[in-house]
């Protein structure tokens, strides 16, 4: 059985729509504000070191649960500093920013995939899926 592939042009014009619908994401409101937010994040020296003290504390809790050494008290500890992070104004700017261009990108997903019967946002590259 042989499966006809896109021509060349076709291929090309279907990449310049993909590159379109990039140009265009980049121009949305989500877009601008999610990019702020992160420059925000990476100029704030203080958030910069809770992160990697949230880091630090969850990799040694990971190396602890690997050994079997992890405690709920060491669990409550992570949990504390990643609540400590979010709670920060820079940062949960950041957050609300990439939840609202998360939920923007999951729209586009969808309506790419509706006519396709096929979320390739999702599990597109399975072969045997039900």
């Amino acid at each position: 059985m042989s499966v006809e592939q896109a021509s060349p042009d076709e291929q090309a014009a279907i990449e310049d729509l993909g590159r379109e619908l990039g140009e265009r994401i980049a121009q949305t409101q989500e877009y601008e504000r999610f990019e702020t937010a992160r420059e925000a994040v990476q100029r704030d020296e203080e958030v910069q070191a809770k992160i990697d003290e949230f880091e630090q504390l969850r990799a040694e809790f990971m190396q602890a649960r690997e050994t079997g050494q992890a405690t709920n008290s060491g669990l409550q500890k992570v949990q504390e500093a990643q609540d400590e992070l979010h709670s920060m104004p820079v940062m949960s700017e950041f957050l609300d920013a990439q939840d609202d261009l998360t939920d923007t990108l999951e729209a586009v997903n969808e309506a790419i995939s509706e006519p396709l019967a096929v979320d390739f946002g999702g599990e597109a590259g399975g072969c045997c899926q039900d």
